[in-house]
């Protein structure tokens, strides 16, 4: 079992930058990928990014203004945003793969944080 906790939602202007973090606990310790994926009111989920053990992905629609990165001593990943639009504002969550599947589907993902609520004002 692993628990995700995500933090740092909240209200942002456009052009600006915001953090996410995911913290995990519980069997982390065999390694696995973390998705981040958003969903808009009316939209269906989508793949934002995501970190694994051979590297990152990251989605067209965010590529140079999102950033993944990992800390490993923390088991904490997070989700970087810059210049932020107001097509960004969404739910987001983040999920975790055990088998480190570098997938982009979210049905490949077992465990799933509360969403948090991110907003963009123009």
């Amino acid at each position: 079992q692993v628990q995700l906790v995500l933090s740092g939602g909240g209200l942002v202007q456009a052009g600006g930058s915001h953090r996410l973090s995911c913290a995990a606990s519980g069997r982390t310790d065999s390694g696995y990928a973390i998705g981040w994926f958003r969903q808009a009111p009316g939209q269906e989920r989508e793949f934002v990014a995501l970190i694994g053990w051979t590297g990152t992905l990251t989605a067209d629609s965010v590529k140079g203004r999102f950033t993944i990165s990992r800390d490993d001593a923390e088991n904490t990943v997070y989700l970087d945003m810059s210049n932020l639009k107001p097509e960004d504002t969404a739910i987001y969550y983040c999920a975790a793969d055990p088998r480190s599947q570098m997938a982009t589907s979210q049905y490949r993902y077992m465990y799933w944080s509360a969403g948090t609520q991110v907003t963009v004002s123009s």
